[in-house]
């Protein structure tokens, strides 16, 4: 499984930007995907998650800000991102999830910044 992230970019608070996560390679082995973020100085921190069910989990930071979504046709896992606050500022990256415990696999990061 391979995974492209995209999307990241300087975006002023309270805007908006959207991520896209484009999945290769062995897809059908795909459980789950999830986006997860890593600011300057901290630990690497679940964001959310859609399932193949389109069963959806957001933490708790992210929660009614942020939307998780799939497009099948295009193999591809977005990440809407609204009301961006400066704390949003970190390294996204999606993950696949193939087994029981993931993630399994990752794409490289992609730069949100926020400026206040």
């Amino acid at each position: 499984v391979q995974l492209q992230a995209s999307g990241g970019g300087l975006v002023q608070a309270g805007g908006s930007l959207r991520l896209s996560c484009a999945a290769s390679g062995s897809i059908f082995s795909i459980n789950a995907v999830a986006w997860y973020r890593q600011a300057p100085g901290k630990r690497r921190e679940f964001v959310a998650s859609i399932t193949r069910r389109d069963s959806t989990n957001y933490a708790s930071s992210v929660k009614g800000r942020f939307t998780i979504s799939r497009d099948n046709a295009k193999n591809t896992v977005y990440l809407q991102m609204n009301s961006l606050k400066p704390d949003d500022t970190a390294v996204y990256y999606c993950a696949a999830v193939v087994g029981d415990i993931g993630p399994d696999y990752w794409g490289q990061g992609t730069l949100v910044t926020v400026s206040s």
